[in-house]
């Protein structure tokens, strides 16, 4: 492994089928007050919403609720929730619901006391909270995002059409996370497999870069087959507990810094689905896949060993008769089947966008350095044209 590095991850995590009693264990260690951020009716449908009110009740917790948060949190949303938490002076937020719900809940815990905008400072600027910051747990109910366990926070501005997120440090990461395979069974397929595939893009997000023997991307592989293999089962069988506990703690271990040690990572994929999320307000997940195989295969020959052994080592394809171009080849085609398999989108304009809007699209797509090749804007154009 190259280069130097640390590793600290302060969330706490409770998993199982019996993990939500562990919210009395942490409600003790916070003040009277707490918001409870979810989404829509489903949580309320399923029976989430009255196992937690109850436990918060049990614990003597003065409850204000903070519903409606949409799948692609907008910075409108974040400052109604940042001014709820302000006045009722809040100790505590939970988010009950998927990585959305934990993400703005991360959002208002620092924009609370943010002294500006912090769509402004955030996620123009980039800056780091110099507030007060209000301590986060999550209740997790669909499995993707790591939201549960890193510092990571996506809002959306319509507006401005665009999509940003911003990776805080350990000081807003979750204080700890409630994790139950069972509260994922309600899901539609379609939220579970868009979920499936953010899970298994975060690792090759930081899979494709570096040229290096790094223990992290053998992690990443292990990883990786979990998902396929457990995604198999998942789409035939939904209520397949092994499978959807397996999904549900690999998506945690995706994105909580861990295989990221010792790696350059990417991103590039995440920018350019984000800025189609801003003009579309699509599901994140399909956002992914959609330009996921156009930009695989422009970045491949510059990273050419590691597509080869990515056919080896996560498909199981014999590439001792190939050359590292034939095995690469093989290796996308094997992912692209996968995909396919689970019924996500593949096309860009399946999800809202049009050739009127590649111009605007392309501009709202940050560039990042840390993968195989540095795009240009002429190429960003291209990728999304070749996904539309």
């Amino acid at each position: 492994m190259l280069g130097n590095f640390s590793y600290s991850n302060p969330t706490k995590l409770y998993f199982g089928d019996d993990s939500l009693k562990y919210l009395n264990e942490e409600l003790p260690k916070y003040g009277p007050v707490v918001q409870l951020v979810y989404g829509g009716g489903s949580i309320k449908r399923n029976g989430i919403y009255d196992s937690v009110i109850e436990i918060l009740k049990e614990n003597g917790k003065t409850i204000v609720e903070d519903s409606g948060v949409m799948p692609n949190p907008t910075a409108d949303k974040l400052r109604e929730g940042a001014k709820l938490a302000r006045e009722n002076n809040v100790d505590l937020i939970i988010a009950v619901g998927g990585g959305s719900c934990c993400d703005y809940a991360k959002g208002v815990s620092v924009s609370a006391y943010c002294g500006e905008d912090p769509w402004e400072k955030y996620y123009i600027r980039f800056e780091e909270p110099d507030c007060k910051i209000i301590p986060v747990g999550c209740v997790l109910t669909m499995a993707g995002t790591g939201s549960e366990m890193n510092g990571g926070s996506v809002i959306t501005n319509h507006e401005q059409k665009l999509k940003i997120g911003h990776v805080f440090g350990e000081n807003v990461m979750p204080k700890f996370s409630i994790l139950n395979p069972k509260f994922t069974f309600s899901l539609p397929k379609r939220q579970m497999v868009a979920g499936i595939y953010d899970i298994f893009n975060h690792i090759c997000e930081q899979y494709f870069s570096g040229d290096d023997d790094n223990t992290s991307d053998y992690l990443a592989e292990a990883l990786m087959k979990s998902v396929v293999h457990s995604s198999l089962i998942a789409i035939e069988d939904p209520e397949n507990y092994e499978a959807r506990s397996n999904i549900m703690w690999t998506a945690t271990w995706a994105l909580n810094t861990l295989i990221s040690r010792g790696k350059t990572t990417d991103w590039m994929v995440h920018m350019l689905g984000q800025a189609v999320g801003a003009y579309t307000d699509a599901t994140h997940g399909m956002t992914l896949a959609a330009v996921s195989i156009p930009y695989y295969r422009m970045i491949m020959p510059y990273g050419i060993k590691k597509f080869a052994r990515f056919a080896k080592e996560v498909w199981g394809i014999d590439t001792r008769e190939m050359t590292d171009e034939q095995a690469a080849d093989a290796g996308l085609e094997a992912m692209e089947n996968w995909m396919r398999t689970l019924g996500l989108t593949m096309k860009i304009g399946e999800l809202g966008a049009t050739e009127e809007m590649l111009d605007g699209i392309t501009s709202a797509t940050i560039i990042l350095t840390g993968g195989y090749k540095v795009l240009t804007k002429e190429e960003v154009k291209q990728v999304l044209a070749e996904s539309l």
